[in-house]
């Protein structure tokens, strides 16, 4: 492939899937999609729940294929089996934690300005409980590690600082922050750090006890393939006995991470899906589905910033991530609501799904890439959307 050509499709990828063919979806990051072979399996487990409700939730082995489950997922993703729990999504991880640390009202909690709205929410509404503050440290689009690191470790106040919260890779701005020196600025003065990694698992190779994070949560529903409502959330030993989880069911007294796992009549099917996901990508052989996927999208934003003229277009830091960012005109889609009237505007005249962001200040249309997405896609999006988004500025 030469430089500027699209990577070629992976034959037969979109039969894999059920997605609507009339529609170009590149908005995978935000949900996922899930295989039709997942969505089997799945199915299968749930006929075996209505066959016998009681054999399957208090037969003696629902909490053995949790663990087995569980520990196939943390072989994956390099985290400790026995620290990690299996967690509906990752803003569920979040919130736990953020009850777990018990903020006081001397103490702060950290974030970053390319954080998830929703965990940002969290964070506010546990320090309003408890009468903490929850302050937030920005960091330039475009900035490298050094930089990012350097804005952190000074943003810090020792002492203050309860906790610290990251993304592994941000949501709205598609950026890979570098964790793993970060949580290393962070302890410098024991001060926890939390990575969001909900974009991290299928999407990157990771390997979350290197990271050296407190806490660590990521989605396996985004780009791993699973059933959605699976990610896994690892806790380092010194916090695993302090862990609340957020409702008490009957594996209470077993301590982390059984009683975050059992929550009475939850549907487990998704997480007990899941390996069937990983097996996919394994198949598909999952060097060649990140290097195809990154491609794809690079591919993507560099058309469709062409399209738009957009000069600036940001690189993610890391090689492997399939999201890419083009910077939308100024004037569009600046506020949130702005940002969602704008998305579904182009879903609806244009058959395409992808994701619109306010940041900053400024509009962020987001592409994802994924084995079932072509180059045509890309280029349909880039041939059209210029002249929506002059209708819409008038």
């Amino acid at each position: 492939m030469s430089a500027g050509e699209p990577p070629a499709a992976i034959p037969g990828a979109r039969l894999l899937f059920s997605l609507d063919p009339g529609v170009s979806y590149l908005n995978h990051g935000s949900f996922g999609a899930v295989p039709i072979v997942v969505q089997r399996a799945q199915q299968r487990l749930r006929d075996e729940v209505d066959a016998n409700p009681m054999r399957f939730h208090a037969g003696n082995g629902l909490m053995d294929r949790i663990v087995h489950t569980r520990r196939h997922l943390a072989a994956f993703l390099g985290a400790d089996p026995d620290g990690s729990a299996l967690v509906p999504n990752t803003t569920t991880g979040v919130s736990l934690i953020l009850q777990s640390v018990r903020l006081e009202s001397a103490d702060e909690v950290l974030l970053t300005d390319h954080g998830y709205g929703a965990v940002a929410l969290a964070a506010r509404r546990q320090c309003r409980r408890t009468g903490a503050t929850a302050r937030t440290v920005a960091l330039p689009l475009g900035a490298g590690d050094a930089e990012v690191v350097a804005r952190v470790r000074a943003a810090l106040r020792p002492g203050k600082t309860k906790l610290l919260i990251v993304d592994q890779i941000a949501s709205a701005t598609a950026v890979a922050l570098p964790v793993r020196e970060i949580a290393a600025a962070a302890h410098e003065h024991d001060i926890p750090i939390l990575v969001d990694a909900a974009h991290v698992p299928g999407q990157l190779p990771v390997e979350v006890a290197a990271i050296g994070a407190d806490f660590w949560v990521g989605n396996l529903h985004k780009w791993a393939f699973a059933p959605r409502g699976t990610a896994l959330l690892s806790v380092a030993p010194r916090w695993r006995r302090r862990i609340e989880p957020l409702v008490v069911s009957w594996e209470q007294e077993e301590g982390y991470p059984l009683n975050v796992e059992y929550q009475g009549t939850l549907d487990y099917t998704p997480w007990l899906a899941s390996p069937t996901g990983l097996f996919m990508l394994r198949t598909l052989g999952w060097e060649a589905v990140r290097r195809h996927n990154a491609a794809l999208a690079s591919y993507g934003q560099r058309v469709i910033g062409e399209a738009l003229g957009a000069t600036d277009l940001p690189h993610p830091g890391h090689p492997d991530v399939a999201m890419r960012i083009v910077p939308l005109p100024a004037g569009l889609a600046t506020t949130t609501p702005e940002a969602h009237a704008l998305r579904a505007r182009i879903s609806e005249k244009l058959a395409a799904e992808v994701q619109v962001n306010a940041w900053g200040g400024r509009g962020l249309l987001r592409l994802s890439a994924q084995v079932y997405n072509r180059a045509d896609d890309y280029d349909r999006l880039a041939e059209h959307l210029p002249q929506l988004l002059s209708e819409w500025r008038r």
